[in-house]
């Protein structure tokens, strides 16, 4: 198997033990790829962290639970070369799996949703609606690691949809950036995680297995540990 199943078997066993997990809910969580996204992300242990506060307390939703990192989008079927538009033109193609992959209660609304802003256009690559968070998610599209002006552009989505697309009952709006390269030390930086903008990595291919066998066991534990 491309994925040692042995290594994967193992991962579930132990988290569904530690947590006592139905089999409807194991089952879930393998739908959802944990292993994959726990051993894709450089915080391993913070990605298995946020799913068990999402599945211990399922009435306090926040961002930092509903949004992954990374997405995996190797069923979008894409080529080692594409375009922003070949990327969004194939979740468009496999919106029902896209939407899987973002989570629950994501519903869309657009595509290149169209703006203006002191007669000037702007387009918004993708947009959404989290039902249980109860605000528009807008979705910029990135080939590429991510740079710093890219936050000022979405801020400016941001500010936008607050003005002209907010109703009464509704949260702010959220901005989550899609690159294929994160850069941590500028999501820190630009303090990120202390506003509506979350920046997470999407892999359009699985890398060799060797990845996933590493430091699961490490993970589950300290994601334990932050939970005590």
């Amino acid at each position: 198997m491309y994925i040692e199943e042995e290594t994967k078997r193992y991962f579930y066993i132990e988290l569904s033990m530690l947590e006592n997990w139905s089999v409807r809910l194991l089952q879930d969580r393998i739908r959802s790829m944990l292993f994959e996204r726990t051993a894709l992300s450089k915080k391993a242990d913070l990605t298995i962290q946020k799913e068990l506060e999402e599945l211990r307390d399922k009435q306090e939703l926040s961002p930092d639970v509903v949004f992954r990192d990374p997405y995996v989008l190797n069923f979008l079927g894409l080529s080692d070369t594409y375009s922003e538009y070949d990327l969004e033109s194939a979740i468009l193609n496999e919106l029902e799996k896209f939407l899987i992959e973002l989570g629950a209660d994501f519903a869309f609304l657009a595509r290149q949703k169209r703006i203006v802003i002191d007669k000037k256009d702007y387009y918004i690559d993708l947009l959404f609606y989290h039902r249980r968070l109860k605000c528009l998610v807008a979705i910029d599209l990135k080939i590429g690691e991510f740079e710093a002006g890219y936050k000022g552009q979405m801020e400016l989505y941001l500010r936008y949809l607050e003005k002209h697309d907010h109703v009464e009952g509704e949260n702010l709006p959220i901005g989550l950036i899609l690159c294929t390269g994160k850069n941590q030390e500028h999501v820190e930086l630009l303090q990120l995680d202390q506003s509506n903008i979350r920046v997470a990595e999407y892999l359009t291919q699985l890398p060799a297995k060797d990845v996933f066998r590493e430091q699961l066991h490490l993970a589950i534990e300290r994601a334990r540990k932050r939970l005590k």
